[in-house]
């Protein structure tokens, strides 16, 4: 496969570890013309781009400050019809929670070309490097992901938990540290077991990889003893247990 000029292209810079993005990744992260890139992607990545390329971290700090997304659209569209070669480089992969669906629509509404380059996502990369399956024979033959960014409580599109605490198998939460101890409430008071096993890992598949595990009913003390904090990938069931051997904190 050909690398264009005048494109975009969606690329998934893996969960954390620069080792992990994909072959087509790099290459297309070695050859672009610009590379406008995410908060949380790794310096080691950013060394592979040209030294001539044109950098740019659109992502946003706690709270929100940053870019707003039209605006990196504008960006990535502006590049790519300037004749620019434009890797966005977003951590994890593009369409898990990272609005890579909007980038699109925006290409193709500008008349950009646009391809996507999967990457491998900390939902499933991150408790598979803390020793723990998603799913396991017998144990969980399922896996959902949902986002803990907003709290329990929240309305308009937030994340209905009484729904989600009646699915089967492994529930996978990201970005949901900060909400955790409500989460873990929420899904108790709508019928997960308060004993369920919950693992937690910070930064998962980086030197600096911390793993931390309890149940949903002493989870969010664990979690505030260790100081865990995003980016952060929370896994819940039975599955948890399936491979550990290991002692709460």
């Amino acid at each position: 496969m050909t690398v264009r000029t005048g494109a975009i292209y969606l690329v998934g810079a893996g969960p954390g570890d620069p080792k992990l993005i994909t072959v087509r990744g790099r290459e297309i992260l070695e050859s672009a013309d610009a590379v406008v890139h995410d908060r949380l992607i790794s310096p080691g990545l950013l060394k592979l781009a040209r030294a001539d390329a044109r950098i740019e971290n659109v992502g946003k700090a706690p709270g929100g400050i940053g870019p707003s997304q039209d605006e990196i659209n504008d960006l990535l569209v502006s590049l790519a019809r300037n004749g620019c070669t434009v890797c966005r480089l977003k951590g994890g992969d593009p369409f898990i929670f990272g609005r890579g669906g909007e980038e699109v629509l925006a290409g193709r509404a500008a008349g950009v070309f646009v391809e996507v380059v999967p990457g491998v996502t900390s939902a499933l990369a991150g408790p598979a490097s803390a020793g723990v399956p998603v799913t396991h024979r017998g144990l969980s033959s399922s896996v959902t992901v949902v986002t803990g960014h907003e709290e329990p409580s929240a309305r308009d599109g937030g994340v209905d938990w009484r729904d989600i605490a009646q699915v089967q198998g492994s529930i996978v939460i990201m970005m949901g540290v900060v909400h955790i101890e409500a989460i873990a409430r929420a899904l108790v008071v709508s019928g997960r077991p308060s004993d369920e096993p919950v693992c937690i890992v910070e930064r998962a598949t980086c030197p600096n990889q911390r793993v931390i595990f309890g149940t949903l009913g002493t989870i969010g003390g664990v979690a505030e003893r260790s100081t865990i904090e995003n980016p952060a990938t929370i896994v819940i069931g039975v599955a948890v247990d399936a491979l550990a051997d290991r002692a709460e904190l």
